[in-house]
Order: structure tokens, then sequence, then C-alpha cells
């Protein structure tokens, strides 16, 4: 008995609570995270190093109020541009962790080699979902009455930033795929938060880079319509190409894509509608990305983890998560604690030292770890039901997991941050 109580008091309170419903001792999960030592510390760093360097796109957002209040309409493309390189780009790398597993990975870049039909896949994705962020911005806009700018200029902000960004994603996705085959590491819980990490770094600066081309109204009327044009060209050669590869993963992508694009677009609006308020609180308006993107970086490996496991067969795609997943889901819980803590940290900090003048400590670290957990909550449960559905109805869920997980996560952890602010906080 003394194993079980030893591994017992590695586990917190609230989790032994949701463990019991899920039908698991603590004791099995104190195994289970023994055994899985290894992928839990690189998951770990991972996941840290997401949550810390999150900041830089928290604090750009921060200093870019002029760009905010100039441009309105662009912080509707926020939320949909960062979670949509994590869902392009985190899919990628769930599909060649899987390749990895059942040892069909091949590095060459040989346009019909296995490399090179993800990165077509991929790219002509990334092209075409620009475009549709965009789109649903402007309809969200104009519905709400934020009275965005125009159309075109959006296509541009999207499109130029969007590929600027994932040109970077897409090397450093095929570079750790490279690692984790060298190294035998697990790229399950490795690929979605190093994409996040990228994706947050990057493209909040590229979207501003990109929007400093829109001040030229001719050139963004004419861009905007030729990269409009070739985004619909991406996705109607995707759909139609004539290698079974790519198409089968344009097909299954551009609908999870599409409703990421709408939600994410929704979640952007809450963000307009309230942007004297986050402008008011720059610590939350510091925090918003990386706790957005936390959500789905937690929900990407999750994601990955059971499509690995449905691919090999370990688990099966029932109504109720079995024994195996719901130790992955333990995993992602266990990874949450220390994700939400680190983000108030970092955001409190970060506010600091840039003259924010943030609320105590406790105050910020307290709404990031009430807020992230009750989301890990609400991500668990998509992650699981859209990976168990895909895989019963025949589709991959490499391919559809993490866009859905992602996408909702995206409106989901937003609500859950702003209702726990206005709980917590009073606003």
């Amino acid at each position: 008995m003394e194993p079980v109580k030893s591994q017992r008091g590695r586990v917190p309170a609230p989790l032994r609570a949701l463990l019991r419903i899920g039908g698991l001792s603590a004791g099995e999960v104190g195994s289970y995270w023994k055994e899985e030592r290894q992928a839990l510390r690189r998951g770990l760093s991972a996941i840290l190093l997401t949550a810390v360097t999150g900041m830089i796109a928290g604090l750009t957002l921060a200093a870019a109020e002029e760009t905010l209040e100039r441009l309105p309409g662009l912080l509707l493309l926020v939320p949909a541009a960062i979670d949509m390189r994590g869902n392009i780009y985190g899919a990628l790398a769930s599909r060649l962790s899987t390749a990895l597993h059942i040892g069909t990975y091949d590095l060459g870049l040989r346009r019909r080699s296995f490399m090179g039909r993800q990165v077509e896949a991929t790219t002509l994705l990334t092209i075409g979902t620009s475009v549709i962020i965009a789109i649903f911005a402007y309809v969200f806009g104009v519905a709400f009455g934020l009275d965005p700018i125009p159309i075109w200029k959006l296509v541009v902000i999207a499109t130029v930033g969007g590929v600027t960004a994932s040109a970077f994603l897409l090397v450093v996705t095929i570079v750790l795929s490279w690692v984790a085959q060298r190294r035998d590491w697990n790229m399950d819980d490795v690929g979605a938060p190093t994409v996040t990490v990228f994706g947050d770094i990057l493209t909040v600066p590229a979207l501003l880079l990109a929007a400093m081309i829109v001040d030229y109204e001719m050139v963004s009327v004419l861009l905007g319509i030729s990269l409009a044009l070739v985004g619909l060209w991406a996705l109607i050669s995707g759909w139609i190409h004539a290698d079974q590869v790519v198409r089968r993963i344009v097909r299954e992508s551009v609908v999870p894509l599409a409703l990421a694009a709408a939600v994410g677009a929704m979640a952007g609006t809450i963000l307009e509608v309230r942007i004297e308020e986050w402008i008011a609180a720059p610590v939350l308006l510091i925090m918003i990305p990386s706790f957005i993107a936390n959500c789905g970086s937690l929900g990407g490996i999750l994601s990955s983890r059971l499509a690995s496991k449905l691919h090999l067969g370990l688990i099966e795609p029932r109504v109720l998560p079995g024994r195996l997943a719901a130790l992955d889901i333990s995993v992602v819980f266990f990874f949450a604690t220390f994700a939400f803590t680190a983000i108030g940290l970092s955001a409190w900090t970060a506010a600091s030292i840039f003259g924010y003048e943030p609320p105590g400590l406790g105050a910020v670290v307290g709404l990031s770890l009430v807020a992230g957990l009750i989301s890990t909550i609400l991500l668990s449960v998509v992650a699981y039901a859209t990976a168990a559905a895909s895989y019963h109805f025949g589709f991959d869920p490499d391919n559809e997991g993490i866009p859905i997980v992602t996408s909702a996560m995206d409106l989901l952890g937003l609500l859950t941050l702003v209702a726990v602010t206005a709980l917590l906080w009073g606003g």
C-alpha cells in the first residue's frame, strides 16, 4: 500500500477528484506519469516555453495601441491568425508524429515523397485559409457594427502576415520532426507546443508589419484582389489535386479550418468589442495571446496523443474515454497546472517591467490558473469527442482534431477568461 500512498501524494487534490469521476486512482496516474517521465519533462519544457514566450505577442499587442485604434478590425484577425498557424502546422506535426510512430516517415522533399506531399498540402491550406480568415473577420465586424477597415485591406494583412509567419513555421516543424526521429522523441508532446511558441512570436508582429502595406490605398486594393484570387485558386487546386494524399489532407482540413476561422473571428469580435477595457488593463492584453495559444497547445498535445493511439489501435473510439485515454487527459492537466501558473507570473512580470502597473501577483496568477484549469476541462472534452468521432466516421483524427479543438478553445478559452475576470476582479 505504501507505493500507492506515495504516488497519491504527488497528485493535486482537484485532479484526484476528476480522476475519481473518470474511474482512475491516483496510484494509476502516478505510475503512468512515472512511465512517461521523459515525455513529461520534454512536454513540460515546451509548454513552459510557450507560456513565457507568448508574452512577446501580448507585449506587442499592448504596445500597438495606436495601430489597433487606427485600423479598426485588425484585432478581429488576431485570435484566428494565431491559432490558424497552430491549426495547420500543429496538424502537420501530428501527421509527422503518426508517421514516426508507424514507420512511414520520410524526410525527402521530392514533390511526390511523403514530406513533399505534406509541404504542398500545408502550403495550399495556408494561402487559402488566410483569405477565409479575412472574410470572416470583415463579416463579423460589419455584423456587430464595429466599422472594420475594407475587406481588401484585411485580406492583405491576413495573407501577407500569415504566409510570412507560416514560412518560418514550416521550416521549424520539419526540423523538429527530424530531431524527433534522430533523438527518439515523442513528437506528440513537443510538436504542438513548439508550433505554438513560434506561432505566438511570429504571427502578431507579422500581422502588424503587413498592416503597414495597407497605408497605400491603391497598392492594398490591387494586392487584396490578387491575393483573394490566389487564395481561391489554392483551395480549388488542393480540392481537385491529382495526388490522393494531398487531396485528402485538403478536403478533410478545409471545413474544420473554415469553422476555426469563423470561431476565431468570433473571439476577435469579443476582443474588439472590449478593446477599451483591455487597453485599460494592459496585463490582460499581455496575457490573452499566450492564454488562448496555450489552450490550443494543450488541446493539440491531447489530440495528437489520442490520434496516434487510435491509429495504433491502443484505444477505441468510445463515447466515454477508456483508461488509456483518461491517463492522457491527466497528463494534460499536469501540463496545464504549470502552464497557466507560468502565464500569470509572466504576464505580471512583463506588465511590471514595462510600467503597466498590474494588480497584485496573486490576483493575476489566480486569474490565469482558475480560468486555465476550467478551460482545460473544456478542451479535454472537445479533444476526446473530436478524435473519437472523426476516427469512428472514417476521417483522420490528425487532420480533424487540432483544428477543431484549437478553434473551439479560441472562443471558449477567451469566454472563460472574460467570465473569471468578471467574477474575481469584478470587471
